[in-house]
C-alpha cells in the first residue's frame, strides 16, 4: 500500500513538473536571434543609389562621431514626474533651467518589463529587449557577450570609465580603463553609496584621458525601497543629483574649444518606482523614466516647453551609437532619436536613418522567413528607393526646392520604415504563448486537485497557483 501510494506521489510531482515547465515555455518564448558579435564591425552599406543609373556614392564608412566627450549620468530608480513634475521644479532647478530655456532635448524613455536594473542596463546598451528570465540572473549577472554599446566603444579604441553600481562591472569585465564599483545589496544606504562615486568626480572631469564617463548613482532607489516615492529624503537627494549635474555640465561646456567637437551629457534612469516605492512591474511610474540630451550642439529652446515626446529606452544605444560614430549594435531594435541630430545637414540625416534601417531589416531578416512580406521591411525599401533619387539630385547639383522637399518626404518615409520594424521586432519578444499556458496550469490544477492533501490545502494551493499566473501575466510588456 505504501509503495502504491509513493508511486502515485511521484507520478503526481512528475505530472506537476510537466505542467510547470508547459508554463514556463509559453511564458518565456524565445527572443529575437542575436546575430554574432564577431561580425559587427564588418563595412556598413554605401548610400543608395537609383537603380539602373550606375551611380554609386563615395560614403561607404560610418559617419565621423558628432561629439568628443560624453558623459552618461544614469540616477537608478529616476521617474519621469522627479524631473518633469513639481519636485523638478522644487529640488533641480539647474536641469529645469536647462530643460526649459537651455540647450537640450527632453524625452520620457520607456522601459520594457522586468524594471530591475541588470536587464535595464542590457536594454541601454544593446537596444533589445531582455525577458523576464533575465530577473533570475540579475543579482549574479554574467558578462554581457551581445554586441553592444560599450563593446563598441571599446574596439573602436574609446577610453571608458564608469563609477557606481557594480553590475556594470560584472557585465563589461576589462572594458574600462578604471572603474570603481558599489554594491547595490545595501539598501539602507542613502548617502555612502552615492559619496562613492561623486568623490572621482572633481579629479577625472580635469582629466583630458578618457571619451566615455558612466556614473550610476543608486541612492535615489535606496531611498524608494526603505520610504517610498513621496519620502521627504527624496527632495534632498534629488537637489543633491542636481548640483552634480550642474558640476558636469559647466566643466563639459568649459572644455569646448572653437575647433573642437561638442560634447554631450546625458541623463536617465534605468527605470522608475511604483507609489510603493517598489520596482520590477509594469505600472506608469516604473517605467516612464526620463531622458535628456545636453549639448552645446543643439539650439537654445525658446517659446514654453511642451510636454516630452515618449520614446522607447532601446532607442538610446542606436543614438549614442551614430552620436560617437560607432556601429549600431546589431540585435538592436531601438529608433535614432532625430532631434538629436536634427542640426545635420539633410544627407547626414538620411545617412544615419538608412544605417538604422538596415541594421533592422537585416535583424528581421534573421529571425522572419517571411520578412520580405513585414510593412516595415516594405517601407524601408520603398523610403531606400526614394533615398536613391535624393542622392542623384543631390549629386548632380541640384540645390532647388525640389531637393529640400523630396529630403522632407525620404526622411518622413524612413522614420515611419523604423517604427514599423522595431515594433515588428519588439513584438516577437513580448508575444508569448498562451495556449501553453493554459495547459500547463490546468495540469498542476488537476495534479493539486486529485494529490490526497486536505481540501483546505488544496483551497489555497490552487489560489495560490491562480495568483501567481495572473501576476506574472499582469507583468507582461
Amino acid at each position: 500500500m505504501r509503495l502504491r501510494s509513493g508511486v502515485f506521489a511521484s507520478s503526481c510531482l512528475l505530472v506537476e513538473a510537466l505542467g510547470v515547465a508547459l508554463f514556463l515555455r509559453g511564458f518565456f518564448p524565445l527572443p529575437v536571434r542575436s546575430l554574432p558579435r564577431s561580425e559587427a564591425r564588418r563595412d556598413p552599406p554605401a548610400e543608395p543609389a537609383p537603380p539602373g543609373s550606375g551611380m554609386v556614392s563615395n560614403w561607404t564608412k560610418i559617419p565621423p562621431p558628432l561629439f568628443k566627450k560624453v558623459v552618461i549620468v544614469l540616477i537608478d530608480a529616476l521617474r519621469d514626474d522627479f524631473v518633469f513634475g513639481s519636485k523638478g521644479k522644487q529640488f533641480m532647478p539647474y536641469t529645469t533651467q536647462v530643460i526649459e530655456k537651455g540647450t537640450s532635448h527632453s524625452f520620457i524613455a520607456e522601459a520594457k518589463p522586468p524594471t530591475v536594473t541588470m536587464p535595464r542596463i542590457k536594454a541601454l546598451t544593446t537596444g533589445s529587449i531582455p525577458g523576464f528570465i533575465d530577473v533570475i540572473v540579475n543579482l549574479n549577472s554574467p558578462a554581457l557577450l551581445d554586441d553592444n554599446l560599450i563593446w563598441q566603444a571599446k574596439t573602436a579604441g574609446k577610453r571608458i570609465i564608469f563609477y557606481g553600481d557594480d553590475t556594470w562591472v560584472k557585465l563589461f569585465p576589462k572594458h574600462f580603463v578604471e572603474y570603481d564599483g558599489t554594491t547595490s545589496f545595501f539598501v539602507s544606504d542613502f548617502t555612502e553609496v552615492d559619496d562613492n562615486v561623486t568623490r572621482h568626480l572633481d579629479r577625472v572631469l580635469k582629466r583630458e584621458d578618457w571619451d566615455i564617463l558612466i556614473l550610476h548613482y543608486l541612492g535615489l532607489d535606496h531611498i524608494g525601497h526603505m520610504t517610498g516615492p513621496n519620502s521627504p529624503l527624496v527632495g534632498p537627494k534629488l537637489h543633491e543629483m542636481d548640483n552634480i549635474l550642474k558640476k558636469i555640465h559647466i566643466s563639459l561646456l568649459s572644455k569646448e574649444g572653437e575647433s573642437s567637437l561638442p560634447n554631450l551629457l546625458v541623463v536617465c534612469g534605468d527605470h522608475g518606482m511604483s507609489e510603493t516605492g517598489s520596482h520590477g512591474g509594469s505600472s506608469e511610474g516604473e517605467v516612464h523614466t526620463p531622458l535628456l540630451f545636453i549639448s552645446s550642439a543643439f539650439e537654445k529652446r525658446s517659446g514654453p516647453l511642451t510636454q516630452p515626446k515618449l520614446v522607447q529606452q532601446t532607442d538610446l544605444a542606436t543614438t549614442l551609437a551614430v552620436g560617437l560614430g560607432l556601429p549600431i549594435s546589431r540585435n538592436s531594435v531601438g529608433n535614432l532619436i532625430l532631434p538629436v541630430v536634427g542640426d545635420k545637414t539633410m544627407r547626414e540625416q538620411l545617412r544615419f536613418l538608412h544605417l538604422n534601417g538596415f541594421q533592422l531589416s537585416r535583424l528581421l531578416q534573421e529571425n522572419t522567413p517571411a520578412y520580405e512580406k513585414d510593412p516595415g521591411y516594405e517601407h524601408f525599401k520603398i523610403a531606400e528607393k526614394s533615398h536613391g533619387n535624393w542622392i542623384k539630385l543631390y549629386l548632380d547639383g541640384n540645390n532647388s526646392e525640389i531637393l529640400l522637399n523630396l529630403g522632407k518626404k525620404v526622411l518622413k518615409q524612413y522614420l515611419e520604415a523604423l517604427k514599423t520594424l522595431s515594433s515588428s521586432l519588439s513584438k516577437q519578444v513580448a508575444q508569448y504563448d498562451m495556449y501553453s499556458m493554459l495547459v500547463g496550469t490546468v495540469i498542476v490544477l488537476e495534479v493539486c486537485v486529485q494529490h490526497s492533501w486536505s481540501e483546505q490545502a488544496r483551497l489555497w494551493s490552487i489560489f495560490k497557483l491562480g495568483e501567481f499566473f495572473f501576476a506574472l501575466v499582469d507583468l507582461k510588456p
